[in-house]
C-alpha cells in the first residue's frame, strides 16, 4: 500500500452534523463554477479510482471546498471470495488523496468465484457469517489504517436459516471491529415492508453511539409474484413515509450527518439541494426543541 499523501492539501475534514448531497459527475460543472450552499458531499468511490482521470481531478479541486465521504459498492465485504486487493489499493489511494471524512461501505455480497453480481445481497444472519464478515472488516480497516462505516441495506429476500436479527447483527459487527455503522432509514422502511417488521424497532437496536451518518432516499414499486414490493432505486424524491421515519429517529441521532441519496434519473441541481434543506430544516428544528 502507498503511504498517505495528500494532493488536495488538506487533512481530512470531519463530516459535520448536517445535511449533504450525493456528487454525482453531472454536477461536477455546477460545483466547480459556482460553490452551491451544501455543507458536503459523498461520492461513489468506485467512480473515481482511475487517478489520472477528469473525474478525480474535478473531485480533487471540488475537495478544497467541501468535505467528502466515499461510499463504497465494491468490496463485497460479505463474499467467501478473497478481498479484492486491487480494488482496495485503489481505495486507499484515492483515500490519500482526497482525505475523506468517512469512508463506507455495505453489509452485504456481491461476488461468487469472481463473477460480480451488480447488486447488493443480504447475509445469512448466523454466527458463522457473523465472524466472516468481522474478520473482513479487520482487513479493509487494516489496509486502510482507519475505521470504516458499514450499511444496512435494502433487501428482497431473507435466509430462512439466519439466527439473529439484522440490526443486532450490525451492533454486533460494530462492537468487534470497532467499525462505524451508516445508517440508511430508506434502506430500514424498504426492508420493512418488504419482510413485515417494524422499522421503528429496527432503528431502536442500533447503537446510537456507533452511528456516523444517516443516508434518505427515494424508492420505487415493482409487482412481483402478485405483491408489491418496495425497490430501492435512488430515482425519485424521498416519500412522506420516509420522512416520518427520519424526524422520529432524529432526536435520538441529534448530531449525525445525513446525506440525500439519487443516482438515477438524475434531477436538476436545485431539487438535490432542495432535499437537502428540508432535511437540514428537520435537523434545526431538533436542535432547537432540544435548546
Amino acid at each position: 500500500m502507498s503511504s498517505p499523501v495528500s494532493t488536495c492539501g488538506k487533512h481530512p475534514d470531519s463530516i459535520p452534523a448536517a445535511a449533504g448531497i450525493g456528487l454525482r459527475g453531472a454536477y461536477h460543472q455546477a460545483f466547480l463554477d459556482d460553490s452551491p450552499d451544501v455543507a458536503w458531499l459523498e461520492v461513489h468511490s468506485e467512480n473515481y479510482m482511475a487517478p489520472d482521470s477528469v473525474a478525480v481531478g474535478a473531485l480533487s479541486r471540488i475537495r478544497e471546498r467541501y468535505p467528502i465521504s466515499l461510499h463504497g459498492v465494491g468490496l463485497s465485504l460479505g463474499s467467501i471470495d478473497p478481498l479484492n486487493s486491487k480494488h482496495l489499493m485503489r481505495l486507499r489511494q484515492l483515500a490519500d488523496r482526497i482525505q475523506p471524512g468517512l469512508i463506507s461501505e455495505h453489509l452485504s455480497w456481491s461476488s461468487i468465484e469472481g463473477e460480480c453480481l451488480h447488486d447488493l445481497l443480504p447475509l445469512p444472519y448466523t454466527e458463522e457469517a457473523l465472524s466472516h464478515f468481522v474478520a473482513r472488516v479487520d482487513a479493509v480497516q487494516a489496509a486502510l489504517g482507519r475505521t470504516i462505516a458499514i450499511e444496512n441495506i435494502s433487501s428482497y429476500l431473507q435466509f430462512s436459516h439466519s439466527t439473529i436479527k439484522e440490526p443486532e447483527f450490525l451492533a454486533e459487527v460494530a462492537a468487534r471491529s470497532g467499525c462505524e455503522i451508516l445508517l440508511d432509514i430508506n434502506n430500514v422502511y424498504v426492508s420493512a415492508v418488504n419482510h413485515g417488521f417494524c422499522p421503528h424497532e429496527f432503528i431502536d437496536a442500533i447503537p446510537r453511539s456507533r452511528v456516523a451518518e444517516i443516508h434518505l432516499a427515494g424508492h420505487g414499486e415493482q409487482c412481483f409474484d402478485g405483491r408489491t414490493v418496495l425497490v430501492d432505486t435512488h430515482d425519485r424524491a424521498i416519500c412522506s413515509e420516509v420522512w416520518d421515519l427520519f424526524r422520529s429517529a432524529r432526536p435520538a441521532l441529534p448530531d449525525v450527518p445525513v446525506l440525500i441519496e439519487w443516482d438515477a434519473q438524475l434531477p436538476d441541481l436545485d431539487v438535490l439541494l432542495a432535499e437537502a434543506r428540508t432535511a437540514q430544516d428537520i435537523m434545526d428544528q431538533d436542535h432547537a426543541i432540544a435548546a
